[in-house]
């Protein structure tokens, strides 16, 4: 099979196609024919050694697939040959064939695209983990979304629409944030050219209830001063590459909360509730309430291109890298 491998720790550039021996599944494992591959943040961020996981070299970047199943492991039940699924790794899934314990795979409804699969697993489970589970987000609420045209950025966008939110899309361009509007959101904010803060106090009247920042750096500690009473600040990623370091009396005067939201972790801790989130994605993306917005796709020997795209963050909506 084709895999891109990652032979030593670096920016994309340094990945590499090669060719190596079909894996087979252990015991409580599948084997997945990769249909497509999403491309998240956390690729670029394994491959520099920068993320919570840190396998040693070699090793294939790639969170999320989509596929069908090719072979099934001792022990191994509710999946047959032939079954479209997504599967959830911490690496692995930029190849054209990857094993997955089968508690991490999931099936795919008949009518769904395997692109659309590949890239609406991650980005999504994880926002809404976030704004349910973690925010508690109630409708008539305001949400206001950082990096609002990325893949989870837009992903919370949608959700925040389908949960009753008002959404206040923030990005870096007119162009992204014209994407934003036409998947829901009620208010822009360009924060290269707008005051940030200013803005969002205005929009929400006084105060956010809920932010959703993947982006850090020196936008956080704007947005935190525009939270609004009790508000929560869901802390998402690090996609400008700093971590930032907030006055934690804000936090006090506003009696707000900061939330970390680690859904890798959560989904390990609590699959049942995952489950849970799964089902109800399915549904809202049957019935038109949320719509994964494919930017472009890549053949397997443009994967770091993709990435590349995703660290200069050039994509809108989903990058996928496809097998065939």
């Amino acid at each position: 099979m084709r895999a891109v491998v990652c032979k030593e720790l670096g920016p994309p550039e340094n990945l590499q196609v090669v060719e190596l021996p079909d894996p087979e599944p252990g015991k409580g494992e599948v084997l997945i024919d990769v249909a497509a591959a999403g491309v998240n943040f956390p690729d670029a961020l394994i491959i520099q050694g920068l993320y919570q996981f840190k396998p040693s070299p070699p090793f294939s970047p790639g969170g999320e697939v989509s596929g069908t199943i090719a072979a099934v492991g001792e022990g191994v039940e509710g999946f047959a040959i032939g079954d479209r699924v997504v599967a959830g790794l911490a690496w692995g899934g930029f190849a054209e064939k990857v094993v997955a314990p089968a508690d991490k795979v999931i099936k795919v409804p008949d009518g769904v695209d395997m692109a659309v699969a590949a890239s609406f697993f991650l980005a999504y489970a994880t926002s809404l983990y976030a704004l349910d589970d973690r925010a508690g987000l109630k409708k008539g609420e305001t949400l206001a979304v950082l990096g609002a045209a990325g893949g989870v950025g837009l992903a919370a966008v949608q959700l925040g629409k389908a949960m009753g939110a008002k959404v206040i899309a923030c990005a870096s361009t007119d162009e992204k944030l014209a994407l934003c509007r036409e998947h829901g959101a009620d208010e822009t904010i360009n924060y290269r050219e707008e005051d940030l803060k200013q803005r969002l106090k205005a929009l929400s009247g006084g105060g956010v209830d809920v932010l959703y920042d993947p982006v850090g750096g020196a936008l956080s500690e704007q947005a935190l001063r525009a939270m609004g009473w009790g508000g929560r600040f869901l802390v998402i990623g690090f996609a400008a590459g700093d971590i930032p370091k907030v006055p934690l009396n804000l936090v006090l005067l506003k009696s707000c909360q900061i939330v970390g939201v680690f859904w890798g972790m959560a989904i390990v801790r609590d699959p049942a509730r995952h489950a849970e989130h799964v089902a109800q994605l399915y549904a809202w993306l049957k019935e038109g309430k949320i719509e994964p917005h494919l930017d472009h796709r890549y053949p397997l020997e443009e994967a770091p291109a993709a990435i590349r795209a995703l660290m200069d963050r050039k994509a809108k909506g989903k990058l996928v890298v496809t097998m065939r």
